[in-house]
């Protein structure tokens, strides 16, 4: 667990590496971290054999070099805020960085696809924000008295949106995503379910990345275990707190119990999941059944993975948590899809091969 990675300071903005003096976190400066960016993004660029002064890659350069000047002014910008330095959370950090790799991996599907891949750049702009709404709106409707103790007037609005602690839940940010994508593809007449089939692969790879996030954080935990890998979170941490408050723990207790990595767990499924609707996508017989694959396949792991979470109590008096409730709504719909989509008429042939 690590929910702050590093912090980047302001007040000595070309500093390689310090540690703050009241957190204890350590960090660069930012010129030194958009130093370091801009370094990663030129290898990467030399390693795919482009020219960095090449047209398409000025807007970025230029950027890079502008940001590297201002950061000159880190140092006024600290003692105007009247702070040194900001954090980089973990949670929020794996969410960029499965949002960025699941969308260059759609991009490239949907070139070998035949589609523009910059609409895939747009839809995906689209479902952050759908997304994360989403999320955030299913946690506050779960979970409205950990969200809102205490809090009223401003003080709960920031609440409410406050992600520094994570607070997203998954199937919020599925369906607020669906939303968005459907107005998507009406608005610029796409179809849905040809477009879904490339961008599939890609949901999970966002959901293993975003996995690891949750383990950063010590969000979405699991219940006690006795196996070799189980794991234990510190004093403080949301599973300790968790326990404490259940009476299954006790406050001077330094760790808590050992517990599943149901976050692993959910990583592991999901990076193999992409795997497996990426290698059906060409074997596909009509638009629309890699992602129908995908729900009825993703909502039976879910469900079962539920059964070792402990951070969720059942709904509705079922004794299943929402999430396998609304598992068992998708696994519904997907063999629906899959059914619907078997007795259209049409072969193989029909598809493009990709």
């Amino acid at each position: 667990m690590r929910q702050t990675l590093i912090r980047i300071f302001l007040d000595q903005p070309w500093t390689l590496w310090k540690t703050d003096p009241v957190t204890g976190f350590p960090g660069p400066g930012i010129g030194v971290a958009l130093l370091a960016v801009l370094l990663v993004w030129a290898a990467v660029q030399l390693i795919r054999r482009r020219s960095l002064v090449a047209a398409e890659n000025r807007p970025v350069l230029g950027t890079f070099l502008v940001a590297l000047v201002a950061a000159g002014f880190a140092p006024m910008v600290a003692a105007r805020l009247g702070r040194t330095s900001f954090p980089i959370f973990g949670y929020g950090f794996m969410l960029l960085i499965g949002f960025l790799a699941g969308l260059k991996f759609a991009e490239r599907r949907a070139r070998r696809a035949g589609l523009d891949p910059s609409l895939v750049f747009d839809l995906g702009f689209w479902l952050l924000i759908a997304g994360v709404g989403g999320a955030r709106l299913f946690y506050i409707v779960q979970k409205p008295d950990e969200v809102f103790a205490g809090k009223q007037g401003l003080d709960a609005v920031k609440a409410a949106v406050n992600l520094s602690q994570g607070g997203l839940v998954l199937y919020g940010g599925l369906i607020g995503g669906a939303v968005a994508y459907f107005l998507f593809c009406y608005r610029h007449a796409i179809n849905p379910l040809r477009l879904a089939d490339i961008a599939t692969p890609s949901i999970f790879i966002g959901i293993g990345f975003g996995r690891i996030g949750c383990l950063l954080n010590g969000c979405c935990y699991g219940g006690r275990c006795e196996l070799p890998w189980a794991i234990t979170f510190p004093q403080g941490s949301v599973p300790w707190q968790a326990m404490v408050q259940r009476g299954f723990l006790d406050p001077n207790s330094p760790l808590t119990f050992a517990i599943h990595p149901t976050q692993i767990y959910s990583s592991i499924n999901a990076f193999l999941l992409a795997w497996v609707t990426t290698a059906f996508y060409p074997r596909r017989r009509h638009e629309g059944e890699t992602f129908a694959l995908a729900c009825i396949l993703y909502s039976i792991t879910r469900f079962t993975i539920e059964f070792l979470r402990s951070d969720e109590l059942g709904q509705l008096g079922t004794g299943l948590t929402i999430s396998q409730l609304v598992s068992i709504g998708i696994l519904v719909a997907g063999i629906g899809l899959m059914s619907f989509l078997n007795r259209r008429r049409g072969s193989r042939a029909s598809i493009p091969s990709t």
